[in-house]
């Protein structure tokens, strides 16, 4: 398949001798260039047909896994009982492990009896595996649309990429969060990397980043924490990608939990050093906490019972729900300033107390509004059910 074993960079030398060609005149074109450039349009929609029925599959074979998996009763204990009735460990830390015996179990040991000794069903597990494709993040489709104006892609440019997902036949297989690669223009960074709304392709956010982030449109919130890690790229200097999330329906909790502390990081100079730095932070939590379980609806396809599955829905998103990979403690954090401190106070309208001097103060512009939702993921301490946020402010911005 072309579209594995083709190095990227061919497709950006293809591009580019093709575009070139338009500059001399039709007799002097050499028809190879245009016949490579075809060849390769038809591999960047066979890879992204690909790329879209393995989600499909893997989707389809994790949701049976599901299924059955509630089926099963609760798996055993750990513990094995002894003849006295009284739990013990399999393994004893105080004896080293020893040879196994070559006699047979007693009827009344463990691993015989078949009360507390039966072993536990083996739990059913998905055997997707796909370089190409991951359960829980962004797919990255191609297109090929080699762009007479270099690495950014021009609106016409944009309009040929929709057209070619149209032309491959995968328009309604889009779901928000697609990132769609113009492979013509090159790997670096995120060039030619856009992102599908629902609607339409849009590129991606350059205010914090230069090699860019999501864009404000996409709460972040709907997608898995990890989902476009590695799909969308990060700098050089910072693993740390810039998130948009609105904090303010959790404003209360913030406030309660707010502190100033002392943290100590490391930092790098100019000339290479590390130095601990210990500085003040403003630090707060809170918990997203799934919903209560609603009661059993009908399936419209099978006609039985199912249990609804209850949804955060995120404000003026439209439709968009919290995504469970969320759930879980958010740690917020911000320099330990004054200002640092306003700024937390005005992502969370109405749960700090009003300051003085700050009635004029209020911010009604959509751009102020949207600055608000800023923040980057501090990878290196966030864990599963722990994310770390920290407020990015407007002077981080390039632009």
């Amino acid at each position: 398949m072309r579209g594995v074993s083709f190095p990227s960079h061919e497709y950006t030398r293809v591009a580019e001798a093709y575009v070139n060609s338009f500059a001399l005149p039709p007799a002097a074109r050499d028809p190879a260039n245009l016949t490579n450039a075809r060849n390769l349009t038809m591999s960047a929609r066979a890879y992204t047909r690909v790329v879209l029925r393995l989600r499909a599959q893997a989707e389809r074979e994790a949701s049976e896994v599901a299924a059955l998996k509630a089926t099963l009763p609760p798996s055993n204990s750990k513990r094995r009982f002894t003849n006295n009735g009284y739990a013990s460990s399999r393994s004893s830390p105080s004896r080293p492990s020893s040879r196994p015996s070559s006699r047979p179990p007693s009827p009344n040991s463990s691993y015989s009896n078949p009360v507390y000794g039966s072993s536990p069903v083996a739990a059913p597990s998905t055997n997707f595996r796909s370089p190409l494709f991951r359960l829980k993040r962004a797919p990255l489709l191609r297109v090929f649309v080699p762009s007479p104006d270099g690495d950014w892609l021009s609106d016409k440019s944009v309009l040929e990429c929709e057209a070619e997902l149209k032309r491959a036949g995968v328009l309604g297989l889009l779901r928000v969060g697609d990132v769609v690669w113009d492979i013509a223009v090159g790997d670096e960074g995120n060039i030619g990397r856009l992102v599908w709304d629902g609607s339409y392709l849009i590129d991606l956010d350059y205010k914090y980043s230069s090699v860019g982030d999501l864009p404000q449109y996409l709460p972040t919130l709907a997608f898995p924490p990890s989902y476009f890690h590695r799909v969308i790229r990060t700098g050089p200097t910072s693993s740390n990608p810039v998130v948009h999330v609105d904090i303010s329906p959790w404003g209360q909790e913030i406030a309660a939990n707010l502190q100033l502390l002392q943290d100590r990081v490391r930092t790098e100079t100019p000339q290479g050093n590390i130095h601990n730095v210990v500085r003040w932070v403003h630090r707060s939590s809170f918990v997203i906490r799934p919903p209560a379980k609603a009661t059993n609806h009908m399936s419209i396809s099978s006609g039985r019972p199912r249990p609804a599955s209850p949804r955060i829905p995120i404000p003026d998103s439209g439709g968009l729900f919290v995504d469970p990979g969320w759930y879980g403690t958010l740690v917020v954090e911000t320099e330990g300033t004054n200002e640092a401190l306003a700024d937390l106070q005005d992502r969370c309208p109405g749960a700090f107390s009003p300051r003085s001097g700050n009635s004029t103060r209020a911010m009604v512009s959509k751009e102020a509004n949207e600055a608000k939702k800023v923040f980057k993921i501090l990878r290196e301490k966030s864990r599963p059910g722990e994310i770390w946020i920290r407020a990015v402010n407007l002077k981080e911005r390039l632009f």
